[in-house]
């Protein structure tokens, strides 16, 4: 905070030298329309006055005023957004809030001024600009004979057009124009133009549009593949020199999920050397001069995957960085032998070290599973309860189906290369953690009622497995190989779909905008295609084949999201400003790239490296063959290279039928050799021909859940009800008292009750209820439930019977190397300011347990170090507790993430908690150090806490707390 405040103190006096005609200092208009990044800078206009002219499409844009690495940032209030008006000046303060939003109904230039003749209170003022009326665009296919279309109905009974064509319709490598009549989410003309890529396959399918939608993937694929990369969070902003894949058109840098499952999905296949630059990238050791607690596992070195900054300051509420092994097993699956050894050796240093530290910090016993948020889905309102975000702890020991089925693969791979590495011992430790793994997963979040997987189980002091679902993690079971032959079939057939496709979450959330609410995104959809073919569910591939093909043809690109209902890149909704979206969305976003070209070259050609084989498991159904491939007998991918070798493979196609299914492989051919779906690359030469015939066509299965509604009507068949409030409990003598709240529901809503994590009372309305005969050490929580759809919502806050043994820093049982500080205006209770530097001291002695029981041990405490959706500053200590005679009985990782700030009486929160089983009598409680992502050397450039200026592992304490629960 300190190094912040410094920094806004140099900015105002550098815009007080511009106010002078001196030299001015760089400022940004940093939003939702340039993906947050320094594309618009304010140029000083003299006497300290700044613009930007800015070109913003349709939409609900959150933006900010910000310096390049992020050390300064402006917004109208520090407490709440401001929607600002065009024309109205705005004071703004020069310190960290929540983002402003500027609401735009059409496409136009907006002026952003500030006046900083004041340097004290400078004032913002947005204006749009009038501009001219741009002028038709000529047609891009005019005078060309190779023309096509594709149509698509929409969900207002129109249609959307795109049209393509080519100047040189035979040439080996194509050019392509491509047209939409959709309404595009970016400022832009309605046509683009692109080619096949040297080096890269091409497809010939007699369908001009499906082979220029591939190129254009192709195309995409190229562009994001840079020499440099950057992010405003590092390296001041500055480029990072990286031979890498960047995230997408709005994303400049190397993020650890985007880009491992970009590169599992098709990535890897086409540029593995790129993709281990990529991964390699987000590998990183200990900053120097930093030291580790005796408790942290692996090498010396401490080379482990990176998580990216995220909710409550990184790891370990995020645990997902282990997505890091699925593009890493593909990458081992595609590099030359000479190139793979290094990289493999590597890889399993990387896995074992952030395998044994996740054990430490993130494993729950008790349940088997791995705690932290669900992958990818990392913006906590969009699919969390609401009152998460205030109480990050319960989402650090929440347990998710997707995170988890990461932490499978990155067990298994490192089973294998430890064994390939001739280390049994290692090889049966993971491969035993991963046995288990899968069947904690199959016992704690299958769902039989629902016929799939919960996407999350609720955190501490509640643990149920909640009616929450999403695709991705459904997916990743099946492909994982977690859900059995009949799990899998139930999951395709009971997976929603609406009629662009299937949604990332279901239910959907009320009060939320459109991003991972109420949207559905390319990647997960080609992970679901992944999952139907392989499990030989037809419809649900038949869905995703045509979300896929929809979005990028009418996009003209591979976007980042889309609304689910509707398919539109923005659905603006006027009479709702706050839930326009999505909020943001990129052109070709990296995993979208990578979906299409694993959908064509993975599940339509049914192409992949399996083992040290090239596997032929084509996936064409009859609807593709009749919608796509409808004038041609076969297909041809072109130019397919494999570990040095090139492929090309030509489908042969029976005829067209309007039966649904899919048909199946009559004959393959290797080079005019017959041959199996499973070809050693050994056996292969130089140059190969593949030739593939299908035959009969198989019904598969047809099962899938189709549901429908007005994209613009909350509430209905597709969205939950709001969490309930727990909002009384008392323990008397005929049992439990609880005070159901009804938290903003209305209508026809029942509500369960949940004791420790099971249902215990269904069908109650709001208001008394009481558990008779209930122990005095229960812990509670109520969820919603609509009859009329079905839907359940997230769980209240849970809220325990036991007050708790609370010690407060001033209490004289405790010793620590800082003096306790405060109360004053902002801080309401006495506290440790600032603890945690790696030699602080915190003990508390003497603690008096008067019973025994099951305890657990949390310190009440309140981490400002960053907002509660940035930064790698979240708390991560050692705490032991330690009974009279000095023995350690229970000790492990406690968390401390970021919490909200406040500008007066700042909330305290408790951390997560230790698990104690102890007898009566007295106890002494130790806090020490372990690591968060500061110590690691990527992050030494970071601009916030825990970068530029050392690791941060710190925060506000304010004692501790011993719960007794059952």
């Amino acid at each position: 905070m300190k190094r912040r405040l410094l920094a806004t103190a140099a900015l105002l006096a550098s815009l007080a030298a511009g106010a002078q005609e001196g030299p001015a200092r760089e400022l940004y208009i940093r939003g939702a329309f340039n993906g947050w990044g320094t594309d618009n800078a304010l140029a000083h206009q003299g006497k300290g006055l700044y613009q930007a002219d800015i070109l913003v499409s349709p939409g609900n844009h959150a933006f900010k005023v910000g310096s390049r690495d992020w050390s300064d940032e402006w917004v109208a209030d520090t407490n709440k957004s401001i929607t600002v008006a065009p024309g109205t000046p705005y004071r703004l303060a020069t310190q960290a809030g929540p983002e402003d939003y500027l609401f735009v109904r059409q496409t136009g230039t907006y002026r952003f001024t500030v006046d900083a003749s004041n340097p004290a209170a400078p004032v913002l003022r947005v204006a749009r600009l009038e501009t001219p009326q741009a002028a038709r665009s000529a047609d891009p296919h005019a005078g060309r004979e190779a023309v096509a279309a594709l149509t698509w109905p929409t969900w207002d009974g129109k249609q959307e057009t795109a049209r393509f064509s080519s100047p040189d319709a035979a040439a080996t490598l194509r050019r392509y124009a491509h047209s939409t009549t959709l309404a595009l989410r970016d400022p832009g003309p309605q046509h683009s133009d692109y080619a096949e890529q040297d080096g890269l396959p091409r497809v010939r399918s007699g369908n001009l549009a499906f082979d220029a939608l591939f190129a254009l993937a192709g195309a995409e694929m190229r562009l994001d593949a840079v020499s440099e990369i950057r992010d405003g969070n590092y390296n001041g902003g500055a480029a990072i020199p990286c031979a890498c894949f960047a995230t997408g058109e709005k994303w400049h840098y190397v993020w650890t999920r985007d880009l491992s499952y970009a590169a599992d999905l098709g990535l890897a296949l086409l540029d593995p050397q790129r993709v281990r630059n990529s991964l390699e990238f987000k590998l990183s050791g200990w900053r120097k001069g930093v030291d580790i607690a005796p408790q942290v596992a692996g090498t010396r070195d401490g080379l482990q995957i990176v998580q990216d900054t995220g909710s409550g300051g990184s790891w370990p509420v995020s645990t997902d960085r282990v997505t890091w092994a699925f593009a890493a097993e593909e990458v081992l699956r595609t590099l030359p032998p000479g190139e793979r050894t290094p990289f493999a050796q590597r890889a399993l240093q990387a896995l074992s070290n952030t395998i044994e530290n996740d054990r430490i910090a993130a494993f729950d016993p008790r349940s088997g599973l791995y705690m932290g948020e669900q992958s990818f889905l990392d913006w906590r309102d969009q699919s969390y309860a609401a009152w998460i975000p205030a109480h990050l702890a319960y989402m650090s020991t929440s347990k998710s189906l997707s995170t988890n089925a990461g932490h499978h693969k990155a067990l298994s791979l490192a089973a294998n290369l430890a064994r390939e590495h001739g280390d049994a011992a290692l090889a049966r430790r993971y491969a035993g953690w991963a046995t288990q793994l899968k069947s904690a997963i199959n016992k704690e979040l299958w769902l039989e009622d629902a016929g799939m997987y919960s996407s999350l189980a609720a955190g501490h002091q509640d643990g149920a497995a909640m009616h929450k679902f999403d695709w991705l993690g459904q997916s990743l079971a099946i492909l994982g190989g977690i859900a059995s032959d009949k799990q899998a079939a139930s999951i395709l057939a009971r997976y929603p779909h609406g009629p662009m496709g299937a949604p990332v979450i279901w239910p959907q959330q009320p009060g939320m905008p459109v991003y991972h609410n109420r949207a559905l995104w390319p990647f997960v959809t080609a992970y679901g295609l992944r999952a139907a073919t392989r499990a030989g569910n037809v419809a649900v591939a038949d869905a995703a084949y045509d979300s896929l093909l929809r979005g990028a043809a009418l996009n003209m690109s591979n976007m980042e999201n889309l609304e689910w209902l509707s398919g539109q890149p923005l659905l603006l909704d006027e009479r709702n400003p706050s839930l326009i979206g999505p909020v943001i969305n990129s052109r070709r976003q990296l995993w979208s790239v990578g979906a299409y070209l694993g959908m064509v070259v993975g599940e339509v050609f049914g192409v992949s490296l399996q083992d040290g084989a090239l596997q032929l498991k084509p996936f064409v159904t009859a609807k593709l063959r009749r919608e796509m491939f409808g004038a041609s007998s076969e297909i041809a991918l072109h130019g397919l290279h494999l570990q040095g070798k090139r492929i090309d493979v030509r489908l042969r196609l029976p005829s067209a039928s309007q039966d649904n299914g899919v048909y199946q492989v009559e004959s393959i051919l290797v080079n005019g050799t017959r041959s199996g779906e499973r070809v050693p690359l050994a056996q292969l030469q130089d140059s190969n021909q593949v030739e593939i015939v299908l035959g009969k066509l198989a019904a598969g299965q047809q099962g899938i859940r189709r549901v429908n509604a007005d994209p613009y009507a909350e509430g209905g068949a597709t969205f939950g009800p709001r969490e309930p409030l727990l909002a009384g409990l008392l323990h008397g003598p005929k049992g439990v008292s609880l005070q159901i709240a009804a938290g903003g529901n209305e209508g026809d809503v029942t509500y369960s009750v949940y004791r420790d994590g099971k249902r215990v009372a269904d069908g109650l309305r709001a208001g008394s209820w009481t558990d008779r005969g209930a122990g005095a050490f229960g812990c509670y929580a109520v969820q919603a439930y609509s009859p009329a759809s079905g839907n359940r919502s997230h769980h209240s806050m849970p809220r325990c019977v036991d007050a708790g043994i609370e010690v407060a820093v001033t209490d004289p049982r405790t010793s620590a190397n800082l003096k306790p500080t405060g109360p004053n205006a902002r801080f309401a209770a006495p506290r440790l300011e600032g603890w945690g530097q790696p030699g602080d001291r915190y003990a508390v002695d003497r603690i008096t347990v008067p019973a025994a029981g099951n305890y657990q041990v949390q310190l009440r405490y309140h981490n400002g170090a960053n907002q509660v959706n940035l930064g790698i500053s979240g708390g991560v200590k050692w705490l032991a507790v330690k009974d009279a005679r000095g023995k350690v009985v229970a000790q492990g990782v406690v968390q401390l993430p970021h919490a909200p700030l406040a500008k007066a009486d700042t909330p305290t929160v408790y951390s997560t908690p230790l698990a104690a089983r102890l007898q009566a009598g007295r106890y002494r409680i130790e806090l020490g150090d372990f690591y968060n992502m500061s110590y690691l050397d990527s992050n030494s450039s970071f601009s916030a806490a825990g970068g530029l200026a050392g690791p941060s592992n710190r925060f506000d304490l304010y004692g501790v707390r011993l719960l007794r629960v059952n």
